[in-house]
């Protein structure tokens, strides 16, 4: 990517989000690689006491949300700030968490949503073997998701695409504003 590619795009960091095992953390990393900025994992940023109590198998609540919510905010507004863009990757299955992380972030966010049925990404978790998050939480996840509404910045692309797909489809989306060929109608 070229430098003027960059500052051609918008002060804003991208959010990769959707239930474990979507895919957020390689689309990051590779959505990062384009832009020439360090990926921000959200999962970096949990409480000692809530990765426990996930690995324990139960799902965290709001009281443990809020404040992981706003350090990784706080971390994804210094990036902006610092390089003039940011990708992180993240949950985010809350609209109240979407917003609550944007103005921890105080920066614009666009949060690219990674869909995929219970099924595909059951099988992905099943295949993980160094997280703490267990597949019994999938059901929690899944039912804790509302998807992005069309009044919020978000593209919802397929999980299932290849991460270099994914990658296309939201330099399209940022750099052209328009709806890329993976989007979903």
């Amino acid at each position: 990517m070229h430098a003027d590619d960059r500052k051609a795009l918008p002060r804003v960091a991208i959010i990769a989000m959707g239930v474990s095992g979507s895919g957020k953390s390689t689309l990051a990393a590779c959505l990062a690689a384009k832009l020439g900025c360090a990926p921000i994992e959200g999962d970096d940023h949990h409480a000692a006491a809530s990765i426990a109590k996930m690995r324990a198998g139960h799902p965290l609540d709001d009281a443990d949300r809020w404040p992981w919510l706003d350090r990784l905010g706080t971390a994804i507004g210094a990036a902006v700030a610092r390089d003039g863009i940011a990708v992180a990757a993240c949950s985010a299955l809350k609209r109240s968490y979407r917003r609550r992380l944007e103005i921890a972030a105080g920066v614009p966010l666009r949060f690219v949503l990674l869909d995929g049925t219970r099924d595909e990404i059951a099988r992905r978790l099943a295949a993980r073997t160094a997280h703490y998050m267990p597949a019994t939480l999938l059901d929690s996840q899944f039912a804790a998701l509302e998807r992005p509404g069309a009044d919020e910045p978000a593209l919802i692309l397929p999980a299932a695409a290849t991460a270099a797909d994914l990658t296309h489809d939201i330099w399209l989306w940022l750099s052209v504003g328009r709806a890329a060929p993976h989007a979903a109608k």
